[in-house]
């Protein structure tokens, strides 16, 4: 089988790279000065190109290019370290209404999504440990929503939030809260990453408008399967620039009177980052066609892809700053950069080891079938 992108597809990646390539390193390092977590401009640029509608139907005012373009979109964002919030609305947000919303409510919230006007968050963390419905403080009382969310990622500069909380008959759903609301207050988080925004977020009784179709912890974990493959891709995209970039440092790079590339070293610490990325690309790839084909075994794709590709992008932007040797470690080169990135998206949907365990639930659950 052929997983293989289309031609129209390949031709989008181009477009993207050729886009983001100029301005995506360029924003990560400004938001990381100026701790902005934020690039604005570059923002409104990709919503006037349909991307963060990638996945959105034209109808709810999406570019509908569908699932795999969103991939490619993802790979090329990850590759540059655009300082956006494309994951939280373009894997997250969005899917989560076409799934569990209403026809009022994609009407509602979809084109705004994919206009860059509305900017969504999901908040659903608490505590240390993954959640569950157990552990799940959040709660609404009367249509108000109740308790804090610890951290949420673009909690700071989103206008919207879908939080992950128990209703008064105990059910776990999902709820959209505008997050202007003076009933929500907000504390901007300091991170590893500050080229990303993170965020308590606090509820003092704030309105809250259910998802309507998001009934039980159920739904919450299906959409974070679903973010978790392009999420892949991104950092895929991030592993791959740090391997080219420790490549071109290593080739050019003289000591002892030869290219430190010519070292043993040096060439079996790329070469395992090598396999490391092409495991995980193929991973992500099957995951691409479970996600665009609604799969069965979506839960395993996704768990898979994210698995690897945590692996992945932590080895490629560490052995990026062993490469680049003391030089490595400065504020001057990028290497940093792919680190820090590296770090937050190994988080961002959960750790390693919530994976891990989605991942052995789903071929328990498949062998015993």
């Amino acid at each position: 089988m052929n997983f293989e992108f289309s031609e129209e597809l390949q031709a989008l990646r181009a477009q993207a790279k050729s886009f983001l390539r100029k301005n995506g390193a360029k924003s990560a390092r400004n938001a990381l000065e100026n701790q902005s977590g934020f690039d604005r401009a570059l923002w409104e640029s990709i919503a006037d190109q349909g991307w963060i509608g990638a996945a959105i139907p034209e109808k709810f005012g999406g570019s509908e290019m569908g699932e795999e373009a969103l991939c490619v979109l993802a790979d090329e964002i990850g590759a540059s370290l655009a300082a956006i919030p494309f994951a939280s609305n373009a894997y997250i947000a969005a899917p989560a209404l076409l799934h569990y919303g209403s026809e009022a409510q994609k009407t509602r919230y979809l084109p705004l999504i994919a206009s860059g006007e509305a900017i969504f968050c999901l908040a659903h963390i608490e505590n240390a440990g993954p959640p569950s419905a157990q552990s799940l403080g959040c709660y609404v009382s009367a249509g108000k929503l109740h308790g804090h969310k610890i951290p949420v990622i673009d909690g700071t500069i989103a206008t919207h939030a879908l939080v992950s909380a128990s209703a008064e008959n105990g059910e776990i759903g999902l709820y959209i809260v505008a997050l202007e609301a003076v009933e929500v207050v907000r504390e901007s988080l300091i991170s590893v990453d500050p080229s990303r925004d993170l965020a308590k977020l606090s509820f003092e009784g704030a309105a809250a408008e259910t998802l309507e179709l998001a009934h039980g912890i159920s739904a919450v974990t299906d959409i974070l399967d679903r973010a978790a493959i392009p999420m892949a891709f991104e950092q895929i995209g991030g592993a791959q620039s740090a391997l080219e970039m420790a490549r071109d440092y290593a080739l050019t790079r003289q000591a002892f009177g030869r290219s430190i590339a010519s070292f043993q070293a040096i060439k079996h610490k790329l070469a395992e980052v090598y396999v490391l990325i092409e495991l995980a690309r193929s991973n992500a790839y099957y995951g691409a066609y479970a996600l665009a084909s609604n799969a069965p075994d979506l839960t395993q794709a996704a768990a898979a892809s994210r698995i690897a590709a945590i692996k992945a992008f932590e080895k490629a932007s560490q052995e990026n700053i062993q490469t680049h040797g003391g030089m490595g470690f400065t504020w001057e080169f990028d290497c940093h950069l792919y680190y820090r990135r590296a770090k937050h998206l190994s988080l961002a949907l959960g750790a390693a080891g919530y994976w891990k365990d989605r991942l052995i639930s789903a071929l328990e659950s498949k062998n015993a079938a």
